[in-house]
């Protein structure tokens, strides 16, 4: 699609820079949509890469964003937009609805303003009501806060409905749900990755019971782009793996890693006690949470999700688990210096 532009919101965070990556290496032309405090921490720029800085939550600084000079023949424009904040807190959380609500809000109204081709929404499974344990949970069409637990979910929730009735408005839009995204970074960012760092480090002796569903942040991007090319305007695609249990995870942590394996799994019951003292403990000394009770909740809702449309109408394929664990850990181990 060398007639493409590609804009890029979020494109500093984990998914967004492998989003601009990949597009880049398929030969696209990227505009990448960038915080100000993120100009130092990007790849450079190049002849098909371009970084402009502003926020979401600020329409006027959306606007360079759109700036494209007139080409002959004209090109379509895409915007994947990416940007959010996630949080394990399961009540409000500062910044959480300005940025997934409002600051989506924005780019959807900039894209109708200015004719873009199409728009590719990240939402989250979490934004998917949860179904009774062990069922398939696939795609849904319409949305509502009211039929989902925590604060992020709820904000993506809305978000998610709010792209979705822009296709009335003439907007052509697809949605995409990752699971739990993991996999190589270059800054591990966010409390599962922290997490994981932490444990490449330093080892863990404790662990919790349950699981979730865990992708590859690689096949994220590359399901993202595969919707942003072959998705139904109007559609929702689910982007997961498969159910993997923290005893898993950890096995094929440990392997690759070189640490041992937690020695205790403590059941649910048990860590939801601790779980709020945990909480306080990371706002006061101001880290970055893994320990919540809406984490836990996460760890023991149903994370049986279906990927079988997007593999189906996207040619959408995640890797195996090992292989992500692998190159996560090769990652974190080269920049730790270890």
């Amino acid at each position: 699609m060398k007639n493409t532009i590609y804009l890029v919101t979020g494109a500093a965070g984990h998914l967004g820079s492998h989003i601009v990556s990949e597009l880049v290496k398929q030969g696209n032309t990227v505009r990448a949509f960038i915080l100000p405090s993120e100009a130092t921490l990007v790849c450079p720029a190049s002849p098909v890469l371009t970084y402009i800085t502003g926020d979401i939550c600020c329409p006027d600084t959306l606007e360079p964003l759109f700036s494209i000079e007139n080409s002959n023949p004209p090109k379509d424009i895409i915007m994947i937009h990416c940007a959010g904040l996630i949080s394990i807190y399961g009540g409000k959380t500062p910044g959480v609805r300005a940025v997934n609500v409002d600051g989506t809000k924005n780019v959807v109204d900039a894209c109708i303003r200015h004719g873009i081709k199409r728009l590719v929404y990240v939402s989250s499974v979490h934004a998917i009501p949860e179904a009774p344990q062990h069922a398939v949970i696939s795609e849904i069409r319409t949305f509502s806060p009211e039929h989902v637990t925590g604060y992020y979910a709820k904000t993506k929730a809305e978000a998610t409905q709010y792209v979705l009735d822009s296709t009335a408005r003439g907007l052509d839009a697809v949605v995409v749900h990752p699971s739990g995204i993991i996999g190589p970074a270059e800054r591990p960012a966010g409390s599962l990755l922290h997490m994981i760092a932490n444990y490449t480090k330093k080892g863990m002796p404790l662990a919790v019971q349950g699981g979730y569903d865990f992708v590859d942040v690689r096949d994220v991007a590359s399901g993202a782009i595969k919707a942003a090319q072959k998705g139904k305007s109007g559609e929702c695609y689910i982007l997961s793996n498969r159910f993997v249990s923290l005893k898993e995870l950890f096995t094929e942590l440990s392997a690759a890693a070189g640490q041992k394996k937690p020695r205790f799994f403590l059941p649910a019951w048990t860590a939801k006690c601790a779980a709020p003292f945990a909480q306080l403990h990371y706002k006061c000394w101001k880290k970055t949470p893994v320990f919540t009770p809406y984490a836990l909740y996460t760890l023991t809702s149903n994370g049986n999700f279906s990927h079988e449309k997007a593999s189906r109408e996207l040619g959408y394929r995640p890797r195996p688990l090992r292989q992500t664990v692998t190159d996560m850990i090769r990652q974190i181990t080269k920049h730790s210096g270890k």
